[in-house]
């Protein structure tokens, strides 16, 4: 019994000892505490399973409810699971581990092995993730075959290090200041050195701590800034308001190797839209016609004229209108570009108007773009009889028809159906077999972004006459030529 009861107190002793190990000074921020007494072997380790818990990773629980952030407050010690690796197979084991070794910004993953000054200086610690580390047990197949071959002992070792607010993720310090169980975002839009938020109502109280969060987090950010009311349909911007840094709104974006510089408080503008854009310029060949219904600043009308297309585009916003113009000689491409300032409508009705007969009857093909989600399947209606009776000089076949591109939002359960009977409500035509839709991107739960692609059916451009359309027998010979060529 007394051998019993003196290993007992010999082994808490031990464990004793290993808790209250000397600790360092505190150091200055940034910077990585010296390692402490190594404890071996590996049982020690899964002994104090505190290592091993998650919740190291976690900032203490005393920042809950923080408005104002205090850096300093995020700081604790942790306890991380470590190995020893010979300097000449260092290199190896490393890229070996890397799935399981320590990744936390600014902290190295390979420290000091501890031994005192003048020691051989032969060893290193390699520092592991105890979310993925608790035992020697806890090494895969691969690993293990790792260490064996480069005869490393998995022996684990116990370091403690300084866990700073500087070495903390974004979504680690938010989760730990708002409320449990309430929803934390730390996901934003990066629009040039704007990051652009979409905040709920729990989250406002702590707005202005998140937005520094957010500047501390994400290298180039200087400014963040908060929506505070939907888009407004007529010139597509919204309020916004400056959560943290500065109050410059003028962006310099770089989307598809195009440069765009505008004011994001006073025109839209999404990168998520970045993919959309390069595919429908990507159906673009050199001496095509593109008119941009609803240009904005320009991101398919610039990389359009980049490619060697003649480009009319319109904006009824004069902001968006001014920056348009701006990129089109940032980018020059100004000679290709005509630019206007009108509604939608009137645009359709004036200029396009004018120029859609000599362009349809050029080499190029003709493209229109209607990307305003919220309206543009409405606008289709202006296409009814836009260019009068048909002519007879065989300029209406189906080849010379301009392509159509015109988003729109969907809520419905079949997206793709609805875009379409939309579209055919608004053209007064059936458009089955003659179009197809594309799914652009989920905008918000059973909120889709489509765009239906269609060739401007020949019965909506042109107002054809009864007697037209029953004296279908015998067609002119021109127009004969023309169906040949499609």
């Amino acid at each position: 019994m007394a051998g019993v009861m003196l290993r007992s107190v010999c082994r808490l002793l031990t464990l004793l000892d290993g808790h209250h190990c000397g600790r360092v000074s505190r150091p200055l921020p940034y910077s990585i505490p010296k390692p402490q007494r190594i404890l071996e072997p590996s049982t020690v380790f899964r002994e104090h399973s505190a290592m091993a818990d998650p919740g190291l990773y976690r900032p203490p629980p005393a920042v809950r409810g923080m408005t104002v952030l205090d850096r300093e407050a995020f700081t604790q010690m942790i306890h991380v699971p470590a190995l020893r690796v010979p300097t000449t197979v260092l290199n190896k084991v490393v890229k070996s581990l890397k799935k399981i070794a320590l990744q936390r910004p600014g902290i190295k993953r390979v420290v000091d092995d501890g031994q005192p000054v003048g020691g051989s200086g032969q060893h290193r610690l390699l520092l592991l993730d105890p979310h993925c580390v608790a035992s020697a047990e806890s090494f895969g197949h691969e690993e293990t075959a790792a260490l064996t071959a480069f005869g490393v002992s998995p022996e684990l070792h116990r370091y403690e290090l300084q866990l700073t607010y500087e070495n903390l993720k974004s979504e680690e310090v938010l989760r730990a200041v708002l409320p449990e169980g309430q929803d934390v975002t730390s996901g934003f839009s990066r629009v040039g050195h704007i990051a652009h938020m979409n905040l709920r109502d729990h989250q406002l109280p702590y707005k202005s701590l998140i937005g520094q969060v957010i500047m501390d987090k994400n290298p180039g950010v200087t400014c963040v800034v908060n929506k505070t009311n939907t888009i407004d349909s007529t010139y597509r911007n919204f309020q916004m308001e400056v959560l943290a840094g500065e109050s410059n709104m003028v962006a310099k974006v770089r989307e598809n190797g195009v440069l765009y510089e505008f004011d994001f408080s006073r025109v839209y503008w999404n990168p998520r839209l970045s993919t959309e854009h390069e595919r429908v310029v990507s159906l673009l060949r050199c001496g095509d016609i593109v008119l941009d219904v609803f240009a904005g600043v320009g991101p398919f009308a610039i990389p359009a004229a980049r490619r060697g297309c003649v480009v009319l585009a319109n904006d009824l916003n004069p902001e968006a209108h001014r920056w348009l113009q701006h990129n089109a000689r940032l980018n020059k491409v100004d000679a290709a570009i005509t630019t206007f300032n009108l509604d939608g409508r009137e645009f359709l009705r004036g200029p396009a108007r004018e120029r859609l007969p000599g362009l349809m009857r050029g080499p190029g093909a003709v493209h229109v773009v209607m990307n305003l989600p919220a309206l543009a399947l409405d606008f289709l209606d202006t296409f009814r009889g836009l260019l009068g009776p048909e002519p007879d000089q065989g300029l209406s076949c189906e080849a010379t028809m301009p392509q159509v591109h015109c988003y729109g939002f969907s809520k419905e359960d079949d997206p793709q159906q609805d875009m379409v009977q939309r579209a055919e409500a608004s053209l007064g035509v059936s458009l089955q077999g003659r179009c197809s839709v594309h799914m652009v991107r989920n905008v918000a739960p059973n909120k889709e972004m489509m765009c239906v692609n269609f060739r401007m059916p020949r019965e909506v451009l042109y107002t054809i006459s009864s007697s037209k359309e029953d004296d279908s027998e015998e067609p002119s010979p021109k127009r004969q030529r023309c169906e040949e060529t499609e």
